[in-house]
């Protein structure tokens, strides 16, 4: 079986043992590639590997693969209903990344609270040294016990999340598809969800249905104090209507580990705004994660070429 990496460079930047990927055969790397790249890359293989190349309808039919494999969990890169069709197993890594995005969501959450890089500026540029008193505090730090955190999704990085906010002393709302009863959580609609929460973390796929969830609409409902927090796909907010409800402070900030377009686009209408943080979809990199990330995948393709396939997602 031939095996290509793509997308290595979005995995590792040599920290991580890449070698557990290449026992089932012949093995080829490579980094960010373009989609004639891409199908003369899959001339030959048998399986790829990928972490955000699309591979899509053309690609499919230029090329022989039978398995579709992702460094991720989610998959909207993939063409599912076109795999399927084609007779093309395709399969995710589920949970690797637990751990890792629940802790860079309560840090975003804390940074929002407490305001901390905005001191750690502060007294860089030399405003402690002027200061005539031994404390000051410029910027909003706000106390989490007590407010209400809202969680859009309750999987298993979303029950990560809540754990936390409840050891926070938070009280814990959430929206879930699948209907759940989990001590300590009250599971609610989105119109609640959306109009109680102080602070508003999604950990959902992105389908159809989740797209554009956070819209003026929804916006509209949220409290003028209240922020948000996305750290699961960017296309669930509307990039638009949020730029212009933190504008016009109809909230009060939000945190963003994603983006609808990724690297960020250059006319993305949140950059720059005073109140929304970006980082660059670093929530899933830990280094234990991304170690955790390769032993699975290696696992997923052993299961495919034994004719077990598991985590097939189509």
């Amino acid at each position: 079986m031939k095996t290509v990496i793509l997308d290595k460079c979005t995995v590792t930047k040599g920290d991580i043992d890449m070698t557990p990927l290449e026992r089932f055969g012949e093995t080829a790397y490579y980094d960010i590639l373009t989609k004639p790249e891409i199908i003369s890359a899959l001339s030959d293989a048998d399986a790829v590997v990928c972490n955000k190349a699309v591979i899509d309808r053309e690609i499919m039919d230029a090329t022989d693969l039978k398995y579709i494999g992702l460094f991720a969990t989610g998959y909207n890169n993939i063409d599912i209903d076109y795999a399927r069709q084609k007779g093309i197993v395709v399969c995710n890594v589920p949970g690797y990344s637990t751990d890792s995005v629940a802790q860079i969501t309560f840090s975003l959450l804390l940074e929002l609270a407490c305001s901390t890089s905005k001191y750690t500026s502060s007294v860089a540029r030399g405003d402690w040294k002027r200061s005539k008193q031994f404390s000051y505090f410029s910027y909003p730090i706000t106390e989490i016990a007590g407010k209400t955190l809202g969680i859009y999704g309750l999987g298993t990085i979303g029950l990560a999340v809540a754990k936390i906010g409840l050891a926070f002393g938070m009280k814990v709302i959430a929206c879930t598809r699948t209907p759940k009863s989990i001590n300590g959580i009250t599971v609610v609609d989105k119109e609640t969800l959306f109009s109680e929460s102080d602070y508003l973390t999604f950990h959902c796929p992105l389908t159809e249905k989740t797209a554009r969830t956070v819209n003026a609409e929804t916006l509209s409902l949220m409290k003028p104090t209240a922020v948000i927090i996305n750290t699961s796909r960017g296309g669930v907010i509307d990039e638009y209507a949020l730029a212009a409800a933190l504008k016009s402070n109809r909230i009060a900030g939000a945190a963003l580990d994603v983006l609808t377009y990724e690297p960020m686009a250059k006319d993305c209408p949140l950059y720059g705004l005073d109140n929304c943080i970006i980082t660059p979809h670093i929530a899933w990199a830990a280094l234990e994660t991304r170690v955790r990330l390769i032993s699975k995948v290696a696992e997923n393709l052993a299961a495919f070429k034994n004719g077990t396939p598991i985590n097939v997602v189509n």
